[in-house]
């Protein structure tokens, strides 16, 4: 039988010391994160940290109070703390001094600890931050909520100029985005849908609340789970007012937690049911958490979705609670099931036709659908003179008249938003490599599409532009 953790209320107060400091007169921006000041204050079992420094002392060979809290992301008073512990188990020793005003220490492993630093190391090999609670989380994550942000026009605006939307397009974004719920991005392949869920991305971090903080790791049932992760996480410093009100209080930060841009997390066809589960490192003996939960605060796009290797209905009923209930379940190899907050905007991106992807249901959970045409010749002329002008190639309307009317008017193709950058990026190549500027002519249109798209456009010399 699985025996199950559960966390009915996200609104309870944490015994933890660090906590967000909520006044009302001050901004997201602004709030501070004080760090605790003993061990109980952590809000982690103390016999967790107690192994955590035994590791970090056992690998790093000797450290001060202050080294040790540099790794452990912990305050001096709580390093004090964890080593008086050590000490009077004897797994440690003080060497000597650790500067020369003798207030930090010196400490290394005795016998006994290092032969319980291997025992330890059995357990868990995990050196780093020390973890946060699972209701500290819990509660920052509350704190921070996509939906609670005001993503008004000029911000959709200004984060999708690029991309050449219609009016109409631009309108569903933002209200899908407010909204905070899942968007399904539908329509024929390269109009940019992946390129939406990075231009969301820069909305959310466009306005303010735009930053989020994410722990290196919580602790669940003694069990450590990483959460931070470089890839996905972009660190950003600490306003100065927040840093200012700290020295003002003359507290610390906590250190535990980074202060990050709302992460934009990716998946395509690699996705499994297995990838939505906590990954348990059998020989480092902690877990990393599965990318929506990286993505907690920010966006989720899942792309190419029905390319997966798993069956779309079984993807889409691991996402019908996370969607509904905005919380997921998530299993510890020891059956221990515990629940999160689900705080992401889920992009589903697919070019197949959704009713043969999902149910009524399942389409019904998904409020926010948006299909991304092909450009029109307008629209299509207008990306190309944005491409043009990027990449440093003279724009020539007629040349894109010709490229409209000679070759895909006659193979029958379809414009696609993605066609200017990639046949531009062609003829820049074209050029480099015959040793001539690039420009938007005849030649080096066939050229480029005569191996973009597998057509004899144009007759052309091979030697010469």
């Amino acid at each position: 039988m699985i025996d199950t953790v559960t966390i009915p209320n996200y609104g309870n107060a944490t015994e933890e010391k660090s906590t967000v400091d909520e006044t009302p007169s001050k901004s997201p921006k602004t709030r501070t994160l004080t760090a605790p000041t003993t061990i109980a204050e952590t809000g982690v079992p103390e016999e967790m940290l107690v192994q955590l420094l035994v590791r970090t002392l056992f690998t790093q060979g000797e450290l001060t109070e202050r080294t040790a809290g540099d790794i452990m992301k912990l305050p001096y008073g709580v390093m004090k703390e964890l080593f008086t512990l050590i000490q009077k188990e004897k797994y440690c020793e003080v060497k000597g001094h650790g500067e020369s005003l003798g207030v930090l220490l010196r400490y290394v492993l005795t016998d006994a600890g290092r032969d319980r630093a291997k025992g330890y190391m059995e357990l868990c090999r995990y050196v780093g931050p020390a973890p946060v609670s699972l209701q500290a989380y819990i509660e920052m994550v509350k704190s921070q909520p996509v939906n609670g942000l005001t993503i008004d026009r000029r911000t959709v605006t200004n984060a999708t100029e690029h991309l050449v939307l219609t009016p109409g397009t631009v309108d569903q974004l933002g209200e899908a985005v407010n909204s905070g719920w899942a968007v399904f991005l539908y329509g024929p392949p390269g109009n940019g849908k992946t390129v939406l869920a990075e231009a969301i991305g820069k909305m959310l971090e466009a306005v303010g609340g735009g930053e989020v903080y994410i722990p290196y790791a919580m602790e669940v049932d003694g069990q450590i789970i990483q959460v931070y992760d470089a890839i996905t996480h972009v660190k950003v410093d600490v306003p100065q007012e927040a840093s200012r009100s700290l020295i003002e209080t003359k507290k610390e930060s906590d250190t535990r937690w980074v202060l990050c841009k709302r992460p934009i997390e990716f998946a395509g066809g690699e996705l499994t049911l297995a990838t939505l589960d906590l990954a348990f490192n059998a020989s480092a003996k902690y877990y990393k958490a599965p990318p929506h939960i990286k993505a907690n605060g920010g966006v989720f796009l899942i792309d190419d979705f029905g390319r997966q290797l798993v069956r779309p209905r079984d993807l889409l009923n691991r996402w019908i609670v996370p969607l509904e209930k905005r919380v997921d379940y998530l299993t510890l190899h020891t059956g221990k099931v515990f629940q999160l907050p689900f705080d992401t905007i889920v992009l589903f991106a697919t070019n197949l036709e959704p009713a043969k992807l999902a149910d009524e249901a399942f389409l019904r959970r998904i409020r926010n659908k948006i299909y991304i045409a092909d450009p029109t010749p307008e629209r299509f002329k207008q990306i190309f003179e944005e491409v043009c002008s990027k990449k440093g190639v003279p724009f020539d309307e007629g040349a894109v008249d010709y490229l409209l009317t000679d070759i895909y008017a006659k193979y029958e193709l379809n414009m696609r938003s993605c066609h200017p950058r990639d046949l531009i990026e062609q003829i820049v190549s074209i050029a480099k490599f015959n040793s001539v500027p690039p420009v938007l002519s005849k030649k080096f249109i066939d050229r480029a599409c005569h191996t973009y798209f597998f057509v004899e456009a144009g007759e052309y010399d091979q030697t010469s532009s």
